[in-house]
């Protein structure tokens, strides 16, 4: 076999997050699937992924060799439709994950626009709260609030934001007002869940000191979507992004509480450790239809 389909088949398997899985969309049998996973790896000499019978992920070198094989996959697809039509087309999937208020609210309506300007086009949305491992997900880009660990990833801020604590005024009305962050603890929490881990450490700065909160979670959820309409419903208070409830307090379905503090999730006392980012793999080649919707998003945002 060629070396460009060999990197067609081994992004197919991380894609697909399985050798199955992917021989099934390639029309190959486990066992081809298998003997040209373990050619390519003979070939270099070198272990591309780690595989175990319910789970396979990248090692380093795997990692490396993903990343250059979706560049020269895009560079060879631009190639064609610049040779068949003379002109270099936007065309192709365009994956992206977003949290589900942003996502639906946001998101999904600044793709459809896209979507009209380049019908060649086709979008993907995926909608979770959990943070993906970019490289293994087969995502072209990832919006996420809160600051970037991974320096092999870009993050360019879409917008400020911040976190709010809510509640609606029939809740307020009959559990009261919590007047400091230890008032919490008489009342009924939302919490987000991400990785099966409950965010109930909620942090509160203000000028003097730093105050660490261990909520009692009334309700959980891994839906921050799920989250806000507890809290409209008055099923107790909220840790929620300003950006997805602005709305909502607008209109004084919620209320906002304990103003006088920087809330989070962490400890980060960044004022920018709230704020909305697009995040992409670093390419030495960026596919044509990534760099335009990224420059796309951050063009609406700027004008929202």
């Amino acid at each position: 076999m060629d070396k460009f389909s060999d990197m067609t088949l081994f992004v197919s398997i991380v894609k697909n997050q399985g050798l199955a899985a992917a021989g099934r969309e390639l029309g190959l049998s486990p066992a081809t699937v298998t003997a040209r996973l373990q050619a390519l790896e003979d070939r270099y000499s070198v272990k591309l992924l780690n595989r175990s019978t319910r789970h396979i992920s990248l090692t380093d070198a795997g990692a490396m060799y993903h990343q250059a094989c979706l560049e020269i996959i895009d560079s060879v697809q631009e190639t064609e439709n610049l040779l068949q039509t003379g002109t270099k087309e936007v065309r192709g999937s365009l994956k992206i994950s977003a949290p589900r208020d942003i996502g639906k609210q946001f998101i999904s309506p600044l793709i459809s626009e896209f979507a009209d300007q380049y019908p060649d086009v086709v979008p993907y949305l995926y909608l979770n709260d959990n943070l993906s491992n970019l490289a293994e997900s087969g995502l072209d880009i990832v919006i996420r609030y809160g600051e970037l660990a991974d320096s092999n990833l870009i993050s360019r801020k879409l917008a400020s934001s911040r976190r709010v604590l809510c509640a609606s005024p029939d809740y307020l009305a009959r559990k009261g007002t919590p007047i400091t962050p230890q008032d919490l603890a008489h009342h009924d929490c939302l919490t987000m869940v991400r990785s099966n881990e409950e965010l109930k450490t909620w942090h509160f700065q203000d000028s003097e000191q730093h105050n660490v909160i261990t909520v009692v979670p009334k309700r959980c959820s891994d839906d921050g979507e799920v989250i806000r309409q507890w809290a409209l419903d008055g099923a107790g208070i909220a840790l929620k992004s300003i950006l997805d409830v602005q709305e909502d307090i607008k209109q004084q379905r919620l209320v906002t509480l304990l103003n006088g503090y920087m809330k989070n999730f962490n400890a980060s006392t960044s004022a920018t450790g709230a704020d909305l980012n697009v995040i992409y793999m670093s390419r030495q080649y960026q596919p044509k239809r990534i760099r335009l919707f990224v420059d796309y998003l951050i063009e609406r945002f700027q004008q929202l």
